[in-house]
């Protein structure tokens, strides 16, 4: 009869009624020693008051000689089951309240307790009684985030009205929108801002925010909220750069249509197409052309413009560079003729360069060795010269120099040389 008993006590069935008593005897961890004349806990003398996240508990106890405490079974029943496992003993019969904490908001507990007596004996277990802790408390009644910012978003809220609430966690959605994770905690209860950084241009962003009690309550998440971090600045669309400027290159592309929201241009060079591109200049807003001063010939440059908006954000730098070019210097001329005609040397060159406008002669006096003059006979528009300061027995030679209507000087030609021998007695 004895081990029937037992058996029984095994063996639970759970009314699942919210705050009401069920006759159902435990299911201990380990098989009991029950003591049939150990006197049971009167389950209409308990009494359970719920929390989100403890239930209070009290029962009138005995002060019976044989009884020296109590055993608390629970189970939480979306988890165990049936299945009541001891979480307490108290040894001290004098004791009649328990405060069972770290529970879980919304979640029905069972709950049976006996009496202990000598050598690890207790009594049969309370009639089973059943209670739902209190659901979580609603998070901010207001949340917004605030779009277009520079690579941040903005999130605001509405203080929480409970006085208990402490700190606010912060949690952002994953990009494939599969996870939640905590990015921050915001302390006091009346601080009501979060600015999200280092996020990425032009890209949505989800949040909630859940708040917590001084004794770590969590509340429902808050409603969820979106916004777009600002795009990146419209690039610069058509650049040109010159290719017949003397000792500068221009460059120009094509105005955007809104400049409200524009800080400047940075125009960006590089003497390599796969070089390194240094900031060059800043070009304001309301302009789309730049010079660049180069002051060298022939010389190639490679340039990247890109925008800037109020907020420093920069259009993509990932663009074909654009070549420019300063104008070479003109071809020099070609000489057909250098010859002594009497007591003259005759010069005849022909252009070679559709620029020219202008020549140059270099005239250098040889006497010896050691002792030479030369001279410029500048701004010659024919394409012929006849020198007549000249004296017999001395070395004449004469190079020719084009020049170019932007002032621009080609390369000397080989010098002609040409001497008058002296007159023989």
């Amino acid at each position: 009869m004895k081990k029937l008993i037992q058996k029984i006590l095994l063996t639970v069935s759970i009314i699942l009624i919210s705050g009401c008593t069920v006759n159902n005897p435990i299911a201990p961890t380990s098989k009991p020693k029950i003591d049939e004349n150990l006197p049971t806990i009167d389950p209409s003398s308990i009494r359970m008051i719920p929390d989100m996240k403890s239930i209070a508990i009290e029962w009138k106890g005995t002060v019976d000689p044989s009884t020296h405490g109590y055993n608390l079974y629970r189970s939480n029943v979306q988890i165990d089951g049936s299945k009541l496992k001891r979480i307490e003993q108290i040894t001290n019969k004098y004791t009649s309240h328990f405060l069972d904490e770290d529970l879980e908001p919304s979640t029905q507990y069972v709950y049976s307790i006996s009496t202990i007596g000598k050598n690890g004996t207790e009594s049969r277990a309370s009639q089973s009684s059943v209670i739902t802790t209190k659901p979580r408390f609603e998070s901010v009644s207001f949340l917004t985030a605030v779009n277009e910012l520079p690579r941040q978003i903005k999130i605001l809220w509405r203080p929480h009205t409970n006085q208990r609430v402490n700190q606010y966690i912060i949690q952002k959605r994953s990009e494939d929108g599969s996870k939640w994770s905590r990015i921050a905690r915001v302390k006091p209860r009346l601080q009501v801002e979060y600015i999200d950084k280092n996020l990425k241009d032009n890209t949505k962003y989800t949040y909630r925010i859940v708040s917590e009690t001084f004794d770590r309550i969590k509340s429902k998440p808050s409603k969820i909220v979106t916004a777009m971090t600002k795009a990146l600045p419209h690039p610069v669309q058509n650049i040109k750069a010159t290719y017949d400027l003397a000792r500068k290159i221009k460059l120009t592309w094509e105005a955007l249509e809104d400049i409200s929201d524009i800080a400047y241009y940075q125009v960006y060079s590089s003497d390599n197409k796969d070089g390194t591109f240094e900031t060059l200049a800043q070009v304001a807003p309301s302009d789309n052309t730049f010079i660049d001063m180069v002051n060298k010939d022939g010389i190639i440059k490679y340039y990247k413009v890109i925008t800037v908006d109020k907020d420093e954000l920069e259009s993509s730098k990932k663009v074909n560079s654009t070549m420019g070019k300063t104008l070479d210097i003109p071809s020099q001329p070609i000489i057909t003729l250098a010859q002594i005609q009497g007591d003259s040397v005759i010069l005849n060159w022909i252009s070679n360069d559709n620029r020219t406008v202008g020549y140059n002669i270099y005239k250098t006096i040889q006497k010896n060795y050691f002792d030479s003059k030369s001279t410029v006979i500048s701004n010659i528009s024919d394409l012929r010269f006849e020198d007549k300061d000249i004296v017999r027995g001395v070395t004449y030679k004469y190079s020719i120099q084009s020049i170019d209507e932007n002032g621009l000087l080609s390369s000397k030609t080989p010098p002609a040389t040409l001497i008058i021998p002296k007159l023989v007695k």
